[in-house]
């Protein structure tokens, strides 16, 4: 069939070439794994690339290079704050775990609900609170309840 002077695929075909074109990419680079955004490493092989096959008759123009760096810039400090914010969460939900030290908690373990003293807490990305003899997670903890 074609529109306007041009083949188009019918949906067997698209997924025959889909198919063939996955196979392809998979041949040549096993490990890599398709993603769905850019990191800063591909922003920059980009600009590389841009610069690289550009007209040295009309380069790019200081502004577009210019407001390109910017960019660049920009999404390696994101990048950068990201991580100190995943850091700072941790710290915080570790501190909090071990505020409730030797306090009355109630915990959700599965379809059950277990309340008792934290006896010991774990530090990490994922702090653990020991009650009854057991480890939960800080997150699965519902209530602390206040000394009497």
């Amino acid at each position: 069939m074609e529109i306007t002077g041009r083949p188009v695929l019918s949906s067997q075909e698209q997924l025959q070439l889909n198919n063939f074109v996955r196979d392809y990419n998979i041949s040549i680079n096993p490990t890599r794994q398709p993603q769905q955004s850019l990191g800063k490493d591909d922003f920059l092989k980009i600009l590389i690339t841009q610069l690289s096959y550009q007209d040295p008759t009309s380069p790019m123009e200081d502004k577009q290079f210019i407001a390109q760096m910017a960019q660049f810039s920009t999404l390696e400090q994101m990048t950068g704050m990201a991580k100190d914010f995943s850091k700072l969460t941790s710290m915080l939900m570790g501190n909090e775990a071990t505020s409730a030290l030797g306090k009355n908690v109630e915990v959700v373990a599965g379809e059950r609900t277990v309340q008792g003293i934290v006896q010991a807490v774990t530090r990490g990305e994922t702090p653990q609170v020991l009650v009854n003899g057991s480890f939960y997670n800080w997150d699965h903890v519902l209530k602390v309840f206040a000394d009497e």
